[in-house]
């Protein structure tokens, strides 16, 4: 084989899959969109309820109609009042967990540490964790645990507050189990259940993903499907 040959193979190897990139990237649609989770339900018939739907565009159109995340008032890890305004217009993933909690709570934490590296320089990304464990962790035990965690302020939120607020929260806003069995001589991890889901929620407050956050392979999903909502907007 002569040496122009062999460079003109060496040259094509490195050219088709640069090629196919390109083709794939700019030259297709992307059709991967994701699902909707939680639509609201008409009581008379059982079935998703309709309605008008505004979409960012302007545009009315008829469509299902999903509940979205309510409105809250809750203390950060600053100890500063904070509401609903600190997702105004973010793609945010939510969990539930708690500072004394020694065993899914540390795998949860370090995933999130995770997804946080990932998309640290993209300010349309943050981070909500609520507490389930309320009247121990207050700011002073949120602040250590962020810290713990390399949680970086204004992008990954440590929420306390209302035990009523936060039990509901998750129960109607996110439809994830949480139970206080108040057993006082138990420990933590034996007093408080909940769920090791990671939710993926959008800019309009409807979920759009659920993921288990111990397990790396499914978080690597939430990533990816993170990556399909943020294209999905810069296309609308």
């Amino acid at each position: 084989m002569t040496a122009t040959r062999k460079a003109g193979i060496l040259l094509a190897t490195l050219l088709v899959p640069a090629l196919l990139y390109v083709f794939l990237r700019f030259g297709t649609e992307n059709h991967y969109s994701l699902p909707r989770y939680l639509p609201k339900i008409d009581s008379t018939k059982g079935e998703p309820l309709m309605g008008k739907v505004t979409l960012p565009d302007g545009r009315e159109i008829i469509d299902t109609i999903y509940n979205r995340i309510p409105a809250f008032k809750l203390i950060d890890q600053d100890s500063q009042l904070v509401d609903q305004s600190i997702v105004k217009n973010k793609i945010y993933v939510a969990d539930f967990f708690f500072t004394r909690c020694g065993t899914i709570c540390p795998k949860l934490s370090s995933q999130l540490t995770r997804v946080q590296d990932i998309f640290q320089e993209n300010p349309d990304i943050v981070f909500l964790s609520y507490t389930v464990d309320p009247e121990h962790d207050r700011s002073k035990q949120l602040k250590e645990y962020a810290q713990k965690y390399s949680a970086i302020p204004g992008k990954w939120y440590f929420l306390t507050g209302s035990k009523s607020e936060i039990y509901d929260l998750a129960m109607h806003g996110y439809y994830l189990p949480v139970v206080d069995k108040n057993v006082p001589e138990g420990k933590p991890d034996e007093t408080f259940i909940h769920s090791q889901k990671l939710v993926l929620v959008d800019k309009q407050g409807i979920v759009r993903g659920f993921y288990d956050g111990t397990d790396k392979v499914d978080v690597d999903r939430l990533v990816l499907e993170i990556r399909v909502l943020l294209d999905i907007y810069r296309k609308e």
